[in-house]
């Protein structure tokens, strides 16, 4: 009899702790966005080099190494999209970008990235200062700037060094409007960068 006078208490008790969870908040829901890629290129025509090349992930602060996507509203704040994020984290899409890049331009033949650490003549090391959105006079504007260093694998020195600053207006402050601008940003850095390599590459080859 004790046992029985207990079960209205127990079931009293579980429907109270269904009705709080049901009240709990709901996370926010996402939109899933890959980054824009770049319309399709034909190779080019120009003699293949000899060399390899390993592309490595960018280093970044943890507010960019992150798929959040950030904007810096306004001063030093750097904020993200809420209800939106990357497929990956920024630096892993922009090194993604850069390998698409040289895989378009077909010149480097033995190209890999530092997922595999395969062997390669040359590094492409780099540290991603900026991969977000500004507000400049009320317009949202990408901001691209990636410090690039082209290292020789064997004896760890640096061949060459520059920096890659993009900034692209986005058409809108929607947030497919700033996704868009990103990749239109990205695909200009790359089609700075490859070449530059590829120069300071074949340069680093002569006797």
């Amino acid at each position: 009899m004790i046992k029985h006078a207990h079960r209205p208490l127990l079931t009293l008790g579980l429907l109270s702790l269904l009705s709080a969870c049901s009240i709990l908040p709901k996370g926010e829901p996402s939109n899933v966005y890959l980054l824009p890629s770049a319309p399709a290129t034909a190779a080019s025509n120009a003699t293949s080099v000899s060399w390899s090349l390993r592309v490595a992930k960018p280093q970044a602060i943890m507010a960019l190494d992150s798929p959040r996507i950030a904007v810096v509203p306004e001063g030093s704040v750097i904020s993200n999209y809420k209800g939106a994020r990357w497929s990956d984290n920024g630096p892993v899409l922009l090194r993604n970008r850069l390998l698409d890049g040289f895989q378009a331009d077909g010149r480097i033949h033995a190209l890999s990235s530092d997922d595999a650490q395969l062997q390669a003549d040359l590094v492409l090391v780099s540290d991603l200062r900026a991969f977000q959105g500004e507000y400049l006079n009320g317009q949202v504007q990408v901001v691209v700037r990636l410090d690039v260093q082209l290292v020789d694998s064997a004896s760890r020195k640096i061949l060459a060094a520059r920096r890659f600053d993009v900034q692209q207006a986005a058409s809108s402050e929607q947030v497919a409007d700033v996704v868009r601008a990103f990749g239109q940003a990205s695909n200009s850095l790359s089609a700075q960068l490859v070449p530059w390599v590829l120069e300071q590459g074949q340069r680093s080859q002569r006797p």
